[in-house]
């Protein structure tokens, strides 16, 4: 499968309009990806779905059984609740069973903890108190918070599905008396191993305007296997300069910025906003404008907008165009185009290339040749 996936094809229907229209858009996550996916393509986007890792319970439940009945014989003073899901899912695992009601003693004669809203709801939907939240919703953040009250005391860790390391060392060194870390579910490679390289060949080669990610270890899936397919440096530059990344929240945007990658990430921590947050941008700043003495011209994702006409380019044609665009009227050299295209592109197959954008466009004349020099937008 090419990178040109993430585009619509042939014979497929016509696109819907929308405040999407015309971006290419990646979804790594498989909890909810339905949900983003038609959210998504109802505003127009085209959508890749390519997720990086898949969620699996542990075999049988026996480790998370085993330590429950750790729990049950410790009986902690505090216990961190990290996810939602995972919350959710221990309990219903503990009822499945018979351990349901002894669990949820333990639980009411403990404190409490939770990392943000989600785990809170998830904690009162139970039936649960909960006594505190981090305000950053940060793991780290709720550690530290307790570490002067933990000396001596046993605690439960539940984490997401890739454990917590770092946070189990920081409670380890606040002096617990014993520390039980809670893991209901673990993440694994997707069921389709061959969608991650689709994806980095999508996002290496310039075929996505955007990306979304709703789990850290997602992303952490997504670079390490950049790094498998020699591929890292080419991605980082794309997810720093080119491609729009946005996470859910402060946990999921933090291994990107340890990457040197700035996401967006919404004011609140949900899907819906997630989704705001993207439409928001693109529409202000994903669609690329220039006057041309045709009138004025609009990139939107793939597809140029002329004069009412708007035609969707592939994924050579868009880079060309792209950086006629972005050049405004100013000579683009040769050798600058023939880097745009795969390695070792001849003088004859820039020409060509160049040929096939004018027939692709909604006018060939947007596209002017300089003798000796290169092309130019015709603005």
């Amino acid at each position: 499968m090419s990178a040109a996936t993430a585009t619509a094809t042939a014979g497929a229907a016509p696109r819907s309009a929308g405040a999407l229209a015309g971006f290419r858009i990646a979804v790594t996550s498989q909890r909810r990806s339905a949900e983003l996916i038609e959210a998504l393509e109802r505003r127009g986007a085209q959508v890749l779905h390519a997720p990086t890792l898949r969620l699996a319970p542990l075999a049988e439940d026996t480790e998370l059984l085993d330590n429950t009945r750790r729990v049950l014989q410790l009986r902690p003073e505090y216990v961190l609740v990290s996810t939602a899901y995972g919350f959710r899912r221990w309990f219903e695992t503990a009822e499945a069973a018979g351990l349901g009601d002894e669990l949820a003693q333990v639980l009411r004669a403990a404190r409490i903890h939770v990392r943000g809203p989600k785990a809170l709801g998830a904690v009162r939907a139970l039936g649960f108190h909960a006594e505190a939240m981090a305000g950053d919703e940060l793991t780290s953040t709720m550690v530290a918070r307790l570490a002067p009250l933990l000396e001596g005391k046993a605690v439960v860790l539940q984490h997401h599905g890739l454990g917590d390391d770092e946070s189990a060392a920081a409670l380890l060194e606040a002096g617990t008396r014993e520390l039980v870390r809670i893991s209901p579910y673990r993440w694994v490679p997707p069921e389709d191993a061959g969608k991650p390289e689709v994806l980095l060949r999508a996002l290496c080669s310039g075929s996505l305007d955007a990306l979304t990610f709703t789990s850290a270890p997602a992303v952490v899936a997504l670079l390490e296997a950049a790094r498998q397919h020699g591929c890292h440096p080419e991605l980082l530059h794309a997810l720093q300069t080119t491609i729009t990344t946005v996470a859910v929240g402060p946990v999921t945007a933090a291994p990107l910025r340890e990457a040197g990658i700035e996401p967006l990430v919404p004011s609140r921590h949900r899907m819906g906003a997630m989704i705001h947050t993207l439409v928001e941008h693109l529409g202000r700043r994903g669609a690329l404008e220039c006057a041309t003495v045709l009138g004025p011209c609009q990139l939107r994702g793939d597809t140029v907008h002329l004069g009412g006409a708007g035609t969707e380019l592939g994924a050579s044609q868009l880079r060309l165009f792209k950086a006629l665009l972005e050049a405004r009227g100013n000579v683009v050299s040769r050798g600058a185009l023939a880097a745009l295209l795969p390695d070792g592109s001849s003088d004859h197959a820039l020409d060509m290339a160049v040929s096939r954008l004018r027939g692709a466009l909604p006018d060939a004349r947007l596209v002017s040749t300089v003798v000796k020099r290169g092309y130019r937008l015709n603005a």
